[in-house]
């Protein structure tokens, strides 16, 4: 018997630009208010994101970092981990975790 083919679907992870395009407005003001004071870090913008998350996430504080591997380190050093140490992520990630 000779099966037929199968029909493969593409499944975008991700769609960046839809995300973009609900957000632009309000995107592009902020990247204005940056520019224009030239406080790209540790800045009011910063320091809202900050108050944001925490407040979505029901914590106390939450603390931008410059990467996902930053945000990594200081959670695992947070919580003591160290060299030998067994450490479980999801499979689906980015490469350095």
């Amino acid at each position: 018997l000779m099966s037929k083919p199968t029909t493969r679907m593409r499944v975008q992870q991700i769609d960046l630009k839809a995300q973009y395009t609900a957000l632009k407005t309000e995107i592009q003001a902020a990247l204005q208010r940056v520019c224009e004071s030239q406080r790209f870090i540790l800045g009011p913008e910063g320091e809202a994101l900050e108050r944001e998350l925490a407040e979505v996430c029901g914590v106390k504080h939450a603390i931008g970092c410059a990467s996902g591997s930053d945000a990594l380190l200081l959670s695992l050093v947070t919580l003591g981990v160290s060299p030998g140490d067994a450490v479980i992520t999801v499979p689906f990630t980015f490469f350095a975790t």
